[in-house]
């Protein structure tokens, strides 16, 4: 019995009740109350009802809870040999979304599986990772800043990236490429790559502007001077600002803020749902959530620093700079520092989509601080 285990060990694997004793359910706490915090704030946005935003969501939340225990569970080395079947499957999702996708809100960006209606965009920020991840998991270390080998990881990011500008969706394909960045630094890539990366970006603004459509232009005109139109495309940040700041230190109460409960706020469940935070529990209540997010993202430093395979490394690297991008974008947003580019509050937003892609995220990140010991191969095969 004691040779079984001893070889069961040295190839990596492990029980369900070890997997599950191994789990950081400090983590787990942490996003089932950010969680948790996103239905009192729709149920309050939706005047005080479950209904239209905080039931679905709480069901949606419990739905994707197990598809995160799920993917936490599942052997590391399987999620390394899955990750370019996951990203080919997500980018045909993609493609399909030009074929036979739905529009919304001026966009095409859902596709029904008749089961489901996704957002395949969303659903890329993870299937990247993975993809990315392997790659430079499968270099040796000497040869990661090799220009020719940074080839196919470019590739992997401009195409969905070119897919997602078509939709259009600039918000997105902006998060695809600085969550990208950061692997890409996590991964080695000296500064002087970045720094030409950089040179090129900003030589290529001015034709980049030509290819914004005009209600982009718009919103970045709007944010250079939102009191130019104050009933009109200035409106959202103008209510925005005028919620935030309305709220003081400790709020107005639950239930109590005026410019969510009398309709001045725009998409309050959506991408403004911080306002209503905000303004119904103040810079205190504001500041809580935000110190649950940074405690989240150090849990998941932590893990990436703490594996021992750099697999497991990107990977909870790259999924702690997605919810890190997705957290300052949407702040940022909101209080007017960027312009508005409908990124949604992670855990706390309403919508499927996203609520089920961070959900996944955090079951690899469970998932790589179940397996940190394991020493993966570059075919993906345990070593100890």
């Amino acid at each position: 019995m004691m040779g079984a285990l001893d070889s069961m060990n040295r190839r990596g694997e492990m029980g369900l009740g070890e997997k599950l004793a191994h789990l950081s359910w400090g983590l787990i706490l942490l996003v089932v109350t950010i969680a948790g915090i996103g239905v009192l704030l729709l149920y309050s946005a939706g005047g005080g009802h479950w209904e239209p935003w905080a039931g679905r969501q709480a069901v949606r939340f419990g739905l994707g809870l197990v598809a995160m225990f799920a993917v936490a569970l599942v052997d590391l080395r399987v999620w390394l040999r899955l990750a370019y079947p996951v990203y080919a499957a997500t980018l045909l999702l993609l493609v399909g979304v030009e074929v036979m996708g739905q529009m919304g809100m001026g966009a095409q960006r859902w596709i029904n599986l008749g089961f489901i209606q996704i957002q395949p965009s969303e659903l890329m920020k993870i299937a990247l990772t993975l993809a990315l991840a392997r790659w430079f998991h499968s270099l040796p270390p000497d040869q990661v800043n090799r220009p020719v080998l940074l080839l196919p990881p470019l590739a992997l990011i401009l195409v969905p990236v070119g897919l997602v500008l078509l939709q259009p969706n600039l918000g997105t394909a902006m998060l695809l490429v600085l969550g990208s960045g950061m692997l890409f630094w996590g991964a080695g890539i000296p500064a002087w790559i970045f720094a030409g990366a950089g040179a090129l970006g900003i030589a290529a603004l001015p034709v980049g502007w030509t290819f914004l459509h005009d209600y982009q232009k718009e919103r970045i005109f709007t944010f250079l001077n939102p009191e130019a139109d104050p009933l009109g495309s200035g409106y959202n940040i103008m209510q925005s600002k005028i919620a935030f700041g309305s709220g003081g230190l400790f709020g107005k109460g639950f239930l109590q803020g005026s410019q969510s409960q009398l309709a001045f706020l725009p998409e309050k469940h959506t991408d403004f749902i911080f306002v209503v935070l905000a303004e119904e529990f103040g810079m205190v209540g504001a500041l809580f959530l935000l110190s649950l997010y940074a405690a989240v993202l150090a849990y998941g430093i932590g893990i990436a620093l703490g594996s021992r395979n750099q697999f497991g490394r990107l990977l909870a690297l790259g999924v702690s700079c997605t919810l890190f991008l997705y957290i300052v974008v949407n702040v940022a947003m909101i209080t007017g520092l960027i312009p508005v580019v409908g990124i949604p509050l992670p855990l706390v937003s309403y919508g499927g989509t996203a609520m089920l892609t961070l959900l996944i995220g955090i079951g690899l990140l469970l998932c790589v601080a179940v397996h940190k010991e394991v020493r993966l191969s570059k075919s993906g095969l345990a070593e100890w």
